[in-house]
Formats: structure tokens, C-alpha cells, sequence
């Protein structure tokens, strides 16, 4: 997976994101609750997950669960700074 350095280039943080995304998807409950919150419907998730501002959302919607952060953190092997360094490239302030 993604390596040690604290900052990523967008390529990496957008790939950490679909990763995330998948992670939510495999599970129905974080999925549906995922979606519940972002407002956005399976038939249109495909189509947001192209778009580097839902990948920021993506990303920002694990670190408000410290619980859902771990968990993701410990099946990707990568440590939950790698995550927030994501989230700020992908929001623009990385």
C-alpha cells in the first residue's frame, strides 16, 4: 500500500480515497450510512466517485469516526495520518 511520508501527490491521495470508498462499499451498513449522510444515491455514485471534491468527502467522512478511521487504517496497513494527508491534498490544502 501507500508508504511512510506524511504528504501525498494527488494520484495517491485520490487512489487512498477509492479505497476508501471500496472499504465503505464492503459493508452494507457503512455503505448505506455513508450514503445516507452525503445525500448521494447508488445509481450516482459511480459518477461522484470521479470527482476529486467527493473523494475529499470521502476521506473526511472517515476522520469524523475515529472508530471507522482505525478500522480503515488497520485493512489498508497505512497509519491514519496518511488518511488526513489525503484529505488535504484532495480539499486543496496539501
Amino acid at each position: 500500500m501507500l508508504g511512510g511520508r506524511k504528504e501525498l501527490g494527488n494520484d495517491e491521495a485520490e487512489l487512498l480515497a477509492i479505497q476508501a470508498l471500496g472499504f465503505l462499499a464492503g459493508d452494507d451498513e457503512r455503505l448505506g450510512r455513508f450514503l445516507a449522510i452525503t445525500g448521494i444515491g447508488p445509481e450516482t455514485l459511480r459518477a461522484a466517485a470521479a470527482q476529486k471534491s467527493f473523494l475529499a468527502q470521502v476521506l473526511g467522512y472517515l476522520m469524523q469516526d475515529e472508530s471507522l478511521l482505525l478500522a480503515f487504517s488497520a485493512d489498508q496497513s497505512i497509519s491514519p495520518d496518511r488518511v488526513a494527508a489525503g484529505h488535504r491534498r484532495l480539499s486543496g490544502h496539501g
